[in-house]
């Protein structure tokens, strides 16, 4: 059986009194991808920095590629791809210029052919005289991840990719993705969008530096226990306003002419829904994975 890509105990990491990680396992097994979930500050970024060897925790210890997270960061660094939120290649470069830099920095053999190629699979071919600075965010998006790629790293580490791009762009870059998953390499991907996490094999929710559920994502919606309801007609903003200050409603969004509102508690929603609930024509329907993410979201504000 393969080894696992990631494999770590009890990871901890502080900045001054603030406990950032604290206890956290993950195992991704190779050729997995792996979405991160969690409200900001719950720890998602510092733990994809530890675990490519540029944070030394301050206590656990696992292996990232067969390498020691704490002995061996600088070889765990020669076989990750790490792209961070913000685009930190040089805007004043063209995207040859950038990607040709990139294959110096790794010594890598051959590096005209090897920027070449990626060029041609990120579709970029026809920008490789392109400045950088003057992409698109679609296409600053893909020559960030041909940077990531081109020394052909067995790990992928995504810290919210996508954030700013618009839909055709996000998914474009997803397919590209899972076009690299099977050719076996890894992928861990913060995101806040849904649709994303969903494409993901299995999804895993931080609270707090802790990991507090896991799992596929028809799994993690079938095992939250949320009940859910959908209300159509035309007065749903009106309707959302009272249901989101009700006892038992924990969530409560408007899409188009439909409402929809979800709580673990299904008679409270029903109880809510039959005083509150106004003209709409309600239904129970399938809770979704976003909101699962909007009940851990609740549950975290209150301290639970």
């Amino acid at each position: 059986m393969t080894a696992p890509a990631i494999a770590v105990r009890g990871l901890r990491k502080s900045f001054g009194g603030l406990k950032v990680v604290e206890g956290l396992d993950l195992t991704v097994a190779e050729g997995e991808i792996c979405g991160f979930l969690g409200a900001n500050g719950s720890g998602k970024t510092t733990t994809i920095r530890m675990l490519c060897g540029l944070l030394k925790p301050d206590g656990g210890e696992g292996h990232c590629l067969g390498c020691d997270i704490i002995a061996e960061p600088h070889a765990i660094r020669r076989q990750v791809g790490y792209m961070t939120q913000r685009f930190s290649l040089y805007e004043d470069l063209t995207v040859f210029e950038n990607l040709d830099f990139v294959a110096r920095v790794y010594e890598m053999p051959n590096r005209r052919a090897a920027v070449k190629a990626i060029l041609e699979r990120m579709e970029l071919s026809n920008r490789r005289d392109q400045l950088a600075g003057q992409l698109s965010g679609g296409w600053k998006q893909r020559l960030a991840l041909a940077a990531c790629v081109l020394h052909q790293p067995k790990l992928l580490l995504l810290d919210e990719p996508t954030a700013g791009v618009d839909a055709k762009a996000r998914r474009e870059f997803w397919d590209l993705i899972h076009d690299m998953a099977v050719d076996g390499l890894t992928t861990l991907v913060s995101t806040h969008y849904m649709d994303e996490a969903e494409r993901c094999k299995r999804i895993v929710y931080l609270a707090r530096g802790r990991i507090v559920v896991q799992g596929g994502a028809a799994a993690v919606v079938a095992n939250a226990g949320l009940a859910a309801f959908e209300g159509v007609g035309d007065d749903v903003d009106r309707v959302a306003v009272a249901l989101r200050h009700t006892p038992g409603v924990e969530a409560a969004a408007v899409f188009g002419r439909a409402l929809r509102v979800a709580s673990l508690d299904r008679e409270a929603l029903r109880r809510a829904i039959g005083t509150r609930g106004g003209g709409l024509v309600w239904e129970e329907v399938e809770p979704r994975l976003d909101d699962v993410f909007i009940h851990m979201l609740t549950v975290q504000e209150k301290g639970g």
